[in-house]
């Protein structure tokens, strides 16, 4: 199937360095799978965040970014997910890696960012995950107790909103649900 068929104009600029192939589910609304192949890094990360924009634009909040084909992802990669996080957490919708690659995930953990996303095995295991969370009951979630993603600090967090790590300077953001990522 045609990407623009999904997204209009999703094709409209390619790089040979990261394919992206879309698919839409049905069964989710605004949820779609992106099937990453090839690699980001400082030079194309440009182009999957304009790419990834579109989708998100195209009132998909729900992203599915299927990583098998992805065999590297730099830092300034591993960034880019973390904005498509920041931008569909407050449109209530949420991020979820597939099948990630043992060495790519590892960037994510070196740069402690592991934690802020949701990882799973199987697109099956992705769409019961935003089934089961369109359910949930939103439950009061302050204050929060954590530790801080980059020197591991315990902090607390009395309500939503961005703030200072007290130990590594790091900017935190935390939102209406407890999610904590770096911002």
């Amino acid at each position: 199937m045609n990407n623009n068929n999904i997204v209009p104009g999703f094709d409209d600029e390619k790089d040979d360095s990261l394919k992206i192939r879309l698919e839409k589910i049905e069964e989710i609304p605004n949820c779609i799978a992106l099937y990453l192949n090839g690699y980001i890094d400082t030079y194309n990360s440009s182009f999957f965040q304009k790419r990834v924009a579109r989708v998100v634009e195209a009132g998909f909040r729900r992203l599915i970014f299927n990583c098998a084909a992805l065999n590297y992802v730099s830092s300034m990669g591993i960034g880019s997910f973390t904005v498509f996080l920041k931008t569909v957490k407050p449109k209530g919708g949420d991020v979820v890696l597939l099948e990630i690659q043992p060495k790519v995930y590892e960037v994510f953990q070196l740069l402690g960012f592991s934690q802020f996303f949701t990882v799973k095995d199987s697109l099956d295991e992705a769409i019961m995950f935003f089934k089961d969370s369109k359910s949930e009951t939103v439950k009061e979630v302050f204050p929060k107790i954590f530790s801080c993603p980059v020197c591991s600090k315990k902090l607390k967090a009395t309500k939503s909103g961005r703030f200072r790590c007290s130990e590594c300077k790091t900017i935190l953001a935390i939102d209406n649900s407890g999610q904590i990522f770096l911002g």
